[in-house]
């Protein structure tokens, strides 16, 4: 029998190939086609390794001499061959993004297995992706790849997959050991989101059965020594950000922040001439970058070019971004996808009102919201760092000094804000053990933990501190426990189409828009889809004409037909993604749909189901009266 040279296949073929062979060497099996089939798995296997051998020495790995991390470039390989986790501390603009991908396959990496390099925002994968594949030379979906959710362009040769932090995490169910990863870059890892903390955790525990797999953590220049301890004192290398001064300057918050951000920009526009003549304002939501933008360009007309950048706008717009321009100074009104996920290039200025629209969870309602909060230090320092890159800079606050300084110095880890009865599901699920004893970087709070417990008990997904059969179907369900409880309850109740509909769009951002010049114009489109009974049957009215659209019209016509009927067109193509999704695990679960429709009485039923904690009597005060004595 043929032995397999494992330094000749990729790590994944090789473990496949020896679960081949140990077929092919059964005695029970006298026939010659599982050794011909070996044969030809392996030649197959080789032949990609080499394919990828060929394509990683094809590539342009120069390192952009401009960026501070170039300087340390052979420090971090040097650090890359001596240990299996580096620590690379660099301040915003430092480049570590776009070349530490370059510096491991200088290292040699990326033949036998993926780089794989995550980022919080779909946005910003995207973006980086495209960047390192024209800087390497080499078209995206080849070499370098990426795959966020509803998208992927990743093959079998690919050599740096750029993902979402959360699509790695879907990949450990069926990728244990990672496998098909040489090298993992958690990027921006200073903004300890729940995934970022769940893939820590879960990395920390792998590293000791794959001593052969390199982890490069990447952080803004703070909190760094915390992620040196949890890896056993790994090394930390320090890169330099700004080569250029940015001055400071201190407002007191005005009446709006429209008046506010139109002062400032008076005062930019007033002042001497910089290389770097572009504006960031950072706002919280896409409402208020909408309404912001309203006021600038009825406040200045033509002489600023206004663009939004946030994470749901269509590709055509965030290219404008990053694209050079002449003509009018950019001002570009961003939320705190562009803080530390993005460069936006020439910015000179920035203007930061100091709030954020942050997830907090509330024990008491067991509600999740989306309140406006002060930023921390820290995130006021990651915004200032946007400007000075090309020239000097200044960043407007729109708030104190003294307001600065009694701030928190870093913000609230996502697993100190938010329910965790996803993450206990899905712990359990992929057989991680219990949430109290997994190595968190910082553990969560014992009241989290017990009202996560609650809920699943609640949703009849645990029982007796076990996944139920409930609850082991509801983990495959890519939506929040509550959604996925109601699809099982659809499947009892003969209801399945109709809760497909539902939790996708429950699941993803109304589709449906209201501007607010327009705001009469949205809700009289809006007023077809509604049924008095209930708004969850609008859902069910709403996806039926947007089918019916879809079938009848050209993508262009459907496209513009959903904008004049104020309907967001990405919002609708990710409902229908999140259905299609939602669709196919059913189907694995043996779930049907019903052929005729669903009574009102079974469809609510479903949602109950999923929602008990949540139901609310109205009395004749007009409060709703919920659990608990909670109004």
């Amino acid at each position: 029998m043929t032995e397999i040279d494992a330094a000749a296949v990729t790590r994944r073929d090789f473990y496949r190939l020896r679960r081949l062979r140990n077929r092919v060497q059964r005695p029970d099996d006298a026939s010659d086609a599982p050794a011909q089939a070996f044969a030809a798995a392996l030649e197959d296997a080789q032949a990609l390794f080499e394919l990828r051998t060929r394509q990683l020495s094809g590539l342009d790995l120069e390192l952009q001499a401009e960026l501070p991390v170039t300087a340390h470039g052979d420090e971090i390989a040097a650090a890359l061959q001596q240990h299996q986790v580096v620590i690379v501390a660099g301040e915003t603009g430092s480049g570590k993004t776009t070349q530490l991908p370059k510096i491991c396959m200088q290292a040699g990496l990326g033949a036998r297995g993926m780089i794989g390099h995550t980022q919080p925002r779909r946005l910003a994968a995207r973006t980086v992706a495209r960047r390192i594949a024209s800087e390497t030379g080499t078209d995206l979906g080849e070499g370098v790849g990426y795959a966020v959710r509803f998208a992927e362009q990743v093959q079998d040769h690919t050599l740096l997959k750029v993902m979402t932090d959360g699509l790695l995490l879907t990949e450990i169910r069926q990728d244990r050991y990672l496998n098909d990863y040489d090298a993992i870059i958690i990027d921006e890892a200073h903004e300890r989101s729940l995934n970022i903390d769940f893939l820590l955790g879960f990395l920390h525990s792998l590293l000791t059965r794959r001593r052969d797999l390199k982890l490069i953590v990447t952080s803004a220049t703070i909190d760094v020594q915390r992620f040196s301890s949890y890896f056993q004192d790994a090394p930390v290398i320090a890169v330099g950000g700004r080569s250029f001064p940015v001055e400071v300057k201190y407002r007191g918050a005005g009446e709006s922040t429209s008046e506010d951000i139109i002062a400032a920009l008076d005062e930019i526009e007033r002042g001497p001439q910089s290389r770097a003549r572009d504006v960031l304002v950072f706002l919280p939501g896409e409402r208020d970058i909408f309404n912001v933008a309203k006021d600038l360009r009825r406040a200045f007309n033509q002489r600023f070019n206004i663009l939004p950048l946030y994470a749901r706008l269509s590709f055509a717009e965030q290219q404008k971004i990053f694209q050079p321009a002449g003509g009018p100074r950019r001002v570009v009104l961003a939320t705190n996808v562009a803080e530390t996920s993005l460069t936006v290039p020439n910015i000179g200025y920035v203007i930061d009102p100091g709030v954020v629209r942050i997830n907090r969870y509330s024990y008491r309602s067991k509600l999740q919201r989306l309140p406006v909060e002060p930023i921390s230090q820290a995130s006021a320092e990651q915004r200032k760092g946007r400007c000075g890159r090309v020239a000097p800079g200044v960043c407007f606050r729109l708030y104190e000094e003294q307001d600065f300084l009694s701030r928190p110095e870093f913000t609230d880890p996502e697993i100190h804000r938010v329910n965790l009865a996803s993450v206990v599901l899905q712990m359990l699920a992929f057989k991680l053990g219990r949430i109290q004893t997994f190595p968190f970087i910082e553990p969560p709070d014992p009241r989290a933990v017990r009202d996560a417990h609650t809920l699943l008990q609640e949703l009849h997904a645990l029982q007796d501190g076990r996944l139920s059969a409930a609850g082991r179907q509801m983990a495959r369900m890519p939506v929040d426990p509550r959604l996925a409880r109601m699809l099982v309850e659809a499947h009892r109740q003969g209801a399945v189409r109709e809760i497909l509909i539902i939790a996708a769009g429950l699941a993803v951002q109304d589709p449906r828009e209201r501007p607010i010049q327009k705001a009469q114009a949205a809700d009289e489109a809006h007023a077809q889809f509604a049924d008095p009974r209930s708004d969850f049957n609008t859902w069910l009215n709403m996806w039926q004409w947007v089918e019916e659209q879809r079938l009848q019209l050209t993508r262009n016509r459907f496209t513009r037909t959903l904008q004049k009927q104020f309907l967001n067109p990405q919002r609708v193509r990710e409902w229908r993604e999140v259905h299609r999704q939602l669709r196919l695990v059913c189907r694995d679960l043996g779930y049907r749909e019903n052929d005729s429709a669903a009574s009102y009485e079974a469809v609510h039923a479903c949602i109950i189901a999923g929602s008990l904690s949540l139901i609310a009597r109205h009395d004749e005060r007009g409060l709703y009266l919920g659990a608990r004595n909670l109004k």
